[in-house]
C-alpha cells in the first residue's frame, strides 16, 4: 500500500469512527431527554393528585365523585360499586360534567391513566383530586359487573 492509499484508508477509518461517536452521542442525548420527560411527568402527576391506600379511598369515596377512567368495556367487565365511567379518552370533551366543589376520586387498572387524568383535570382548575393506589387491580372492595 503506497502513501496515498494509506491516507485514504486512514481517513475512511477516522470518518467511520467519528460517525460512530456521533451516533453514540445522539443516542445518549435522546435517552437523557426521555428520562427527563418521564421524571418531570411523574413529578407533575404527584403534585396534581393525592394517592390513597384502599382503606383511605374506601373512607372517602362515598362523599365524592367516583370516576372510573377506564374504557367502557373495561368498566362493564367490573367496576367499584357506585362508580361512574368517564373514559380518559373522552375526558377532554366531557370534563365539564364534573363538579369542582366536590372531591373527585379517580381510578383505572393500575393508576397510570388516573394520574394522567388528574393532571389534565388539575390544568382545568379541579383541585380535590385523589386516586386509588395500585388501581382497580388491587381493589378488594365491592365490585359491580355490568352485562
Amino acid at each position: 500500500m503506497d502513501e496515498s492509499e494509506r491516507f485514504f484508508y486512514n481517513s475512511n477509518i477516522e470518518r467511520k469512527g467519528t460517525s460512530i461517536v456521533s451516533w453514540i452521542y445522539t443516542i445518549l442525548i435522546i435517552l437523557v431527554v426521555i428520562i427527563a420527560v418521564v421524571l418531570i411527568n411523574g413529578w407533575r402527576s404527584k403534585k396534581a393528585v393525592t394517592t390513597l391506600t384502599e382503606e383511605e379511598f374506601k373512607a372517602g369515596y362515598r362523599k365524592a365523585q367516583l370516576i372510573d377512567v377506564r374504557e367502557k368495556k373495561e368498566f362493564e367487565s367490573g367496576h367499584i360499586l357506585g362508580a361512574r365511567n368517564l373514559p380518559s379518552t373522552l375526558l377532554r370533551n366531557r370534563h365539564k360534567e364534573l363538579r369542582k366543589d366536590i372531591p373527585i376520586y379517580l381510578y383505572c387498572d393500575t393508576a397510570g391513566r388516573s394520574a394522567r387524568a388528574a393532571l389534565f383535570l388539575k390544568g382545568k382548575g379541579y383541585n380535590n383530586l385523589y386516586q386509588l393506589e395500585g388501581g382497580f387491580k388491587k381493589w378488594s372492595g365491592k365490585v359491580k359487573i355490568s352485562k
